[in-house]
């Protein structure tokens, strides 16, 4: 028969004084003073150790990985005091593998999303700019449409009204789309009461080096012009003609 300390649960050798671990006296016969115990039964898995996988487990749960560290090494301490009447050492020790696993790859997490973040960002942005030129030209497109239709009238500046000509529908005729905001501006009659024979159409970055970089234009002319700083204002002024 097998005796414990009663205090921290530590084997006691026959001919022991005191416990080896908390320095509690024994007694005569090998126990702790007065309260010896005899290992009987089933032993129990650590709950600190079960602790301990569970948090490694739940890898995506923020900081779970600390908790898997802490509980693992508290359920190996905890069992190799128990002296037999606890278990679960394999699951502690799993728990922590999975902690210190979460850990080193945090570096490799970081560097990974460090190369990929800005590449996705220019991909997006990208996309919308060439979503952007494709809207530019379907405006133009509605505008010659709209002016066959209504010669009284001519171009328009309007979105709703394109809208309502049934050239124009989705997001577009709100003026955004894909990061994007559209303007109708600059319309000019040939003469007072007249026509509109002259527009321009603007198309630039809702939120600069976000959503896109470039801004783009076109009017009458259906010539597509961009402007590399995203400027809607010196697209119009300035503009590079898109090849």
């Amino acid at each position: 028969m097998s005796t414990f300390c009663a205090a921290c649960g530590n084997s006691i050798e026959a001919g022991d004084q005191f416990c080896r671990v908390c320095g509690r006296q024994a007694s005569p016969g090998g126990g702790a003073a007065g309260t010896p115990t005899a290992a009987s039964g089933p032993a129990e898995t650590s709950v600190k150790a079960i602790i301990s996988l569970v948090c490694g487990v739940l890898f995506f749960v923020p900081l779970a990985f600390i908790g898997a560290i802490v509980f693992g090494h508290l359920g190996l301490s905890e069992i190799k005091k128990s002296a037999g009447r606890l278990k679960g050492e394999g699951i502690a020790i799993a728990g922590l593998v999975l902690g210190y696993m979460w850990i080193a790859g945090i570096p490799l997490i970081l560097i990974v999303a460090a190369v990929a973040i800005p590449n996705l960002l220019r991909a997006r942005m990208a996309a919308n700019e060439s979503s952007a030129v494709a809207e530019v030209r379907q405006l133009v497109a509605g505008e010659i449409t709209y002016s066959t239709s209504h010669p009284e009238e001519g171009f328009t500046c309007s979105l709703p009204a394109l809208e309502k000509a049934g050239v124009l529908s989705g997001p577009l005729a709100n003026g955004q789309k894909a990061g994007y905001a559209f303007e109708l501006t600059g319309c000019v009659p040939a003469a007072e009461g007249g026509p509109n024979m002259k527009y321009q159409v603007v198309a630039y970055p809702v939120r600069l080096n976000q959503t896109g970089v470039r801004a783009f234009c076109s009017d009458e002319s259906a010539v597509v012009k961009m402007d590399a700083g995203g400027s809607a204002e010196k697209c119009v002024q300035s503009g590079e003609s898109l090849r």
